[in-house]
């Protein structure tokens, strides 16, 4: 068995947690608790898995970072639709839904501690 999970790090778990399934519609797989404070969280999608850590340990978010080095491709059935309902729940905008010559459609949004998401739909 073979799986990727990424491991993306906030300040504030339990914030990203809940904006990553109401804005971007993950569905929650827990939040880890050790004395009061979220240590670690999951969210999926369709059965695919990311991680919420801690930014410790070396990681950091791009705001603590005041860098960007990365970011997450999701792809969705309906990137108008997804598009429509992040946009309904304040989410930042990157960029509105497009048709791209690498074969998806697809818009840019970017969470309260700065990770660039792009949602995408595959074109035929």
């Amino acid at each position: 068995m073979s799986d990727i999970i990424p491991v993306v790090p906030y300040g504030d778990i339990k914030s990203a947690h809940d904006f990553l399934c109401d804005a971007l519609q993950f569905s929650s797989a827990g939040l880890h608790e050790v004395d009061g404070t979220v240590v670690h969280g999951e969210v999926q999608l369709e059965g695919r898995r990311i991680w919420l850590h801690a930014a410790a340990s070396g990681l950091s978010t791009p705001n603590q970072a005041k860098a960007q080095t990365g970011g997450v491709v999701v792809l969705v059935a309906d990137v108008d639709a997804h598009f429509a309902h992040a946009k309904s729940r304040g989410a930042a905008i990157l960029s509105e839904p497009t048709d791209q010559d690498y074969g998806q459609r697809e818009y840019g949004v970017k969470d309260p501690e700065g990770h660039s998401w792009w949602i995408a739909t595959p074109t035929p």
